[in-house]
């Protein structure tokens, strides 16, 4: 009995040992065991504690990653596995670019690498439009603008919650699976890429995959290390009922310009995709409706409606010029249309104006109108900018806090467009996207791309790499 056991775990063990051997890369050139050849392993470590924390996130929701004192540090690992899986794709793309590893017959390989790149970047800024923090709400603010202008805001709507919900967690981790494990089946069928160059060594030698392991371990060690020192900054979500509740005024300005359509989302045209929704049936009437079905009040927006058009003109404009000003004097509340902004001020107060926005959406999302309103306001650009977080200060680089060392700063490139060749352009966002759309079409084709695809052998950096060429011996006469 006791040898058939032992016969079983050693038949076990035997089949796990072959299935590790079939998926590992067994035989590497020389320089195969660098750490420079690590770039694409630990870029695969990141990848699985971002799985792993984001699931043990999602199974216990916003609330939890956001005010449990364990869902903040998961909340932290996830934040420093993101900035650990950027930082080696782009090493890892570089260490690639510099030996020529794109060259035939590794042609594919890099498109699926370079394609994977693109969807890493969209993963990560997804995960910070879901962090449900102040930030969330001014990155899909921005995000919104940019694929408007590209015309994807058809498709795509960042300020969208369940929507990017969905997305981040479902669709594109699953793609990201499907390109990793193809560029990954590609490099094990044709192993490391060899040195193109006839006089440089390339021994072939066992992998050590001890020491790869060990990289690992040590990076999972340093992104749990930096959760703890520097865990992930949080400002509260600015809400209307604050707004409410601070500055009553100002919430009633923006209501009357919801009101007559003259507010931002009313008259918002991004150049290709605007916003299409009636922000006096989303803003005033839908939730006027569920205001006087709850108070059980005398529906005074109907009043207003049964009015001649000029006369609802006459009140609309006397409000809208009562809450532009001073707001000192008492408000005219025999105009419908100042008591009307009257009732739904005090809704928000009660925090039941947010909610009621829900319904007047079909599919129940709700953060697409409360961003748009609070952007209205102007109090998320104002918030914005006193943490030096908005376009003009180079966008979202940076995280809310100060003393957190790094934020998105994968997104340079974009405040450098806006600093430079958008400056001064009118349709920014849609040139923008077009610039960088043609930036990442130019990546994956770099290996297709004549001059291009030589500017490695020229810089001759691969010498860094690989180690010097061998010295040719000279022939005695």
């Amino acid at each position: 009995m006791k040898e058939t056991k032992e016969t079983t775990e050693n038949s076990e063990f035997a089949s796990l040992k072959s299935i590790f051997n079939a998926l590992m890369i067994d035989k590497v050139p020389n320089y195969g065991n660098r750490f420079f050849y690590s770039l694409g392993f630990l870029s695969m470590i990141s990848f699985v504690v971002l799985v792993f924390t984001g699931l043990i996130e999602a199974s216990n929701g916003p609330t939890w990653w956001l005010t449990n004192d364990s869902g903040k540090f998961f909340r932290s690992i996830h934040l420093w596995a993101t900035q650990a899986f950027v930082i080696f794709m782009i090493l890892h793309l570089i260490i690639v670019f510099l030996t020529s590893g794109f060259k035939k017959p590794r042609r594919l390989t890099w498109v699926l690498g370079a394609v994977t790149f693109i969807f890493v970047l969209l993963e990560a800024e997804f995960g910070y439009i879901l962090r449900g923090d102040f930030s969330s709400q001014w990155r899909s603010l921005q995000a919104a603008d940019l694929f408007n202008g590209s015309g994807l805001g058809v498709i795509l709507n960042p300020i969208n919650y369940l929507q990017i919900y969905g997305i981040h967690l479902i669709v594109v981790p699953i793609v990201l699976l499907i390109l990793l494990f193809s560029h990954y089946l590609l490099v094990k069928i044709r192993g490391v890429a060899k040195p193109y160059l006839q006089d440089v060594p390339s021994e072939i030698v066992p992998a050590n995959h001890n020491l790869l392991f060990l990289r690992g371990f040590v990076l999972i060690v340093a992104i749990i290390g930096l959760a703890i020192i520097f865990p992930s900054p949080y400002l509260k979500p600015t809400t209307i009922n604050e707004i409410a509740q601070t500055d009553p005024g100002l919430l009633a300005t923006t209501l009357s310009k919801e009101f007559d359509k003259s507010s931002d989302t009313a008259t918002y045209v991004n150049n290709i995709a605007p916003y299409t929704f009636d922000s006096r049936l989303v803003f005033i009437e839908e939730p006027y409706k569920q205001f006087i079905t709850s108070t059980d009040s005398k529906d005074i927006l109907q009043l207003y409606k049964s009015e001649t058009t000029d006369l609802q003109d006459q009140q609309l404009k006397a409000a809208s010029a009562y809450y532009a000003g001073d707001q000192k004097a008492a408000p005219d509340l025999n105009n419908p249309a100042v008591a009307v902004i009257s009732s739904l001020v005090q809704m928000a107060k009660s925090g039941l104006y947010e909610s009621s926005l829900a319904l007047a959406n079909p599919s129940g999302d709700k953060t697409t109108y409360i961003s748009r309103f609070l952007a209205d306001t102007g109090a998320l650009e104002e918030t914005a900018t006193s943490l030096g977080i908005t376009t003009e200060q180079y966008g979202m680089l940076r995280e809310e806090s100060k003393t957190f060392p790094l934020g998105a700063w994968w997104l340079a490139p974009v405040g450098v467009l806006n600093h430079t060749v958008l400056a001064h352009d009118d349709n920014g966002d849609r040139d923008g996207a077009y610039i960088l759309g043609l930036l990442v079409l130019i990546l994956i084709a770099i290996p297709f791309i004549p001059f291009v695809n030589r500017i490695p052998e020229k810089l001759k950096v691969y010498l860094l790499i690989w180690g010097k060429p061998k010295q040719k011996v000279k022939q005695k006469k």
